[in-house]
């Protein structure tokens, strides 16, 4: 289970380490990829394999959901991070999210968010400016 905020750096190479608490979970690998807000996904290669089963079960006759696979897996790289909890972001990644050095690493219980500092905060201030009328159009 993935939770919580952290402010992290990208080193001079486009390294940034995992935190600690989560370098466990993702010893057999991790799959990297784009996501829908203008972040990047990080998931443990089991919670991948999950994620890609669902979308590679949608219609392929249908041009959304051709769209939204050719999207996440063109935009996704599988890595095994280094001795000291690296991995590299590549440059196509970090343009898509608009990273350049300080990023915020979110927890969304499946899965880890890389947010670009700055998008992060105003995602965060629109959340929180927001709550109830997002709450009230999410249906359980």
């Amino acid at each position: 289970m993935f939770l919580g905020e952290y402010e992290l750096r990208i080193d001079h190479k486009g390294r940034m380490a995992i935190p600690s608490k989560f370098r466990d979970a993702f010893r057999a690998g991790l799959v990297l990829s784009r996501g829908f807000d203008r972040c990047l996904n990080i998931y443990t290669m089991a919670e991948w394999g999950k994620m890609a089963e669902e979308l590679v079960s949608l219609p392929v006759t249908q041009l959304n959901p051709r769209r939204i696979a050719r999207f996440t897996f063109s935009g996704a790289y599988d890595f095994a991070p280094d001795r000291q909890g690296r991995i590299i972001l590549p440059i196509t990644l970090r343009e898509y999210a608009g990273i350049s050095d300080e990023i915020v690493m979110v927890g969304s219980y499946t899965h880890l968010q890389i947010w670009a500092r700055a998008l992060w905060a105003e995602e965060k201030k629109f959340m929180a400016e927001n709550a109830a009328e997002i709450a009230e159009a999410v249906e359980l």
